[in-house]
């Protein structure tokens, strides 16, 4: 068993290295830099528009935020929907593991592939619903298998090219659900929770926690994406907001750090130096490819998983729904991750002079170790009460994540088999919450991380092909909307989605 252990650990070790090594890395920040010159750099020269129409809009408008009777959610839905499953435990432990193996100038690099993952974002859900097709149920079916069978396929000579990799990206998609969308999700829920108990003198057995969760998730899932998004619209905000409560709080006790912070975070950034002062020029390649990796790795953008539930909005237009894919990757990373970066640096734990990951012995004997590093920062500030905070949101924002996967592998399964293999995949996922309670092998880590970065392949190729429909489509908007020009909108790239989409356009507008 062990020699058949090692062998497939061997393999996985070669795959990851390659979907997540620099070639894959760099063609992704590529797919970024490129949307954002093709698109003239929309997400800061449209800055204030695309504020008011996202989370401007979420206070005036019923367009935004009111519940659909038909398939369709509410673009305030889907927006919930994609931070729930992009706003988990690589916002917490992803940003720790960053800083501590790649030392704060891995904050920099974060930032970095976030600004131009913006554009990525924007223009897979640009795609999407340029793409999506109405089921005979009234449900928008849209993602990146979509638009790599009917867009990328619809090159010339690229018709089977298309069609394999858009399975090949809902296969990889149905197994990541099961991984990091799942099993490693509930795995760090337990474990956190598990822990805050038992630093309260409470012992409870992990499986406990995995029933519990299973049917907190069960009794969601079962019921569908309309089911997911009226939980997740409600759950999302509250644990954004309580967490970003509870850091501010504690970057306003620190103060008079946050100036060291971020000067590390920039000397970090280019130093020439590694943190262990090895060679030259491997600290600033290590920064920078933690940072690029744990970036996508808690944002998403890239990897052509959140379109599948932006291409459910009841958006009329293509560029609105992309302007939500752009606060989406704001929110993830500038936002939470950024906050989760400052409560660590100004903890204590990470020398600001040299970036090192200080040793440090905890109460109980044992050495500080880089996944509870937010734990410590804030425990240090509230005490026990610090832990028990940080369990809870590790709760939310895992269990958040494992019910916006849900519809992600579910919308993969459809694709490649149809609506009758939903309900027993629903099944098979919640079994695996379970699985994933008791999970303690670090190679179901592994391999999840290398499923999820496989996804990432087909989704960049089909969104580099298709850049040119992301940028007549982004300068038919501005040409309507900052340039008063009376051109006909795009709205879809099928003639009958078109027509009811200009049809809907016209008898109730678009959110403005």
């Amino acid at each position: 068993m062990e020699g058949f252990i090692k062998i497939v650990t061997d393999v996985n070790n070669a795959i990851n290295g390659v979907v997540w090594g620099w070639p894959a890395l760099i063609l992704l920040g590529f797919v970024g830099v490129l949307m954002t010159i093709l698109t003239k750099f929309y997400q800061v020269t449209h800055f204030a528009h695309w504020m008011k129409n996202t989370v401007g809009a979420i206070f005036k408008d019923k367009h935004v935020t009111g519940h659909t009777k038909d398939k369709t959610i509410s673009q305030f839905q889907s927006l919930c929907t994609a931070l729930a499953a992009t706003v988990g435990t690589g916002n917490i432990v992803g940003v720790a593991g960053a800083i501590a193996t790649g030392g704060p100038g891995a904050v920099f690099w974060m930032w970095l592939i976030a600004f131009f993952g913006m554009m990525t974002n924007y223009s897979e859900n640009v795609l999407g619903i340029l793409y999506r097709r109405k089921g005979a149920d009234g449900a928008w079916h849209g993602g990146a298998m979509y638009y790599l069978r009917d867009g990328l396929g619809a090159k010339k000579g690229c018709k089977q090219i298309g069609a394999i990799l858009a399975v090949l990206f809902s296969l990889f998609c149905v197994l990541a659900s099961f991984g990091i969308g799942n099993m490693s999700q509930v795995n760090s829920m337990v474990k956190n929770v598990t822990k805050a108990f038992s630093d309260m003198s409470l012992q409870i057995p992990p499986i406990a926690v995995g029933i519990f969760l299973f049917f907190a998730v069960g009794i969601v899932i079962i019921g569908g994406l309309k089911r997911v998004a009226a939980v997740t619209e409600k759950v999302v905000p509250f644990m954004v907001a309580l967490y970003f409560v509870g850091a501010v709080v504690i970057i306003c006790m620190h103060g008079s750090l946050i100036p060291a912070v971020f000067v590390s975070i920039f000397k970090g950034a280019f130093a020439m130096k590694s943190v262990a002062g090895g060679i030259v020029g491997s600290g600033i390649a290590m920064a920078m490819k933690m940072g690029f990796k744990r970036g996508v790795f808690s944002n998403e953008a890239g990897l052509g998983s959140s379109v599948m539930v932006h291409s459910s909005s009841n958006v009329k237009e293509p560029v609105r729904q992309g302007m939500w894919g752009i606060f989406e990757v704001f929110a993830d990373t500038i936002i939470v991750c950024t906050l989760t970066a400052l409560v660590i640096l100004s903890s204590g734990a990470i020398d600001l002079q040299t970036g090192a990951f200080l040793e440090i012995t905890l109460a109980d004997g044992s050495v500080l170790e880089s996944s509870a590093l937010v734990s410590y920062a804030f425990s240090n500030v509230f005490g026990v009460a610090g832990s028990v905070f940080v369990a809870i949101a590790i709760l939310l924002f895992a269990y958040s994540t494992v019910l916006g996967w849900s519809h992600y592998g579910s919308t993969a399964m459809h694709y490649l088999f149809g609506d009758k293999i939903i309900l027993p995949y629903r099944i098979v996922f919640c079994a695996l919450v379970l699985a994933g309670s008791t999970m303690t092998a670090q190679l179901a880590w592994d391999i999840s991380d290398t499923f999820n970065g496989l996804m990432m392949l087909p989704n960049l190729i089909g969104v580099l092909v298709l850049s040119p429909m992301v940028m007549k489509c982004t300068s038919n908007y501005v040409d309507r909307h900052f340039k008063g020009k009376d051109v006909k909108p795009m709205l879809s790239m099928f003639e009958d989605v078109e027509e009811y989409q200009a049809r809907e356009l016209a008898l109730h507008g678009d959110e403005e």
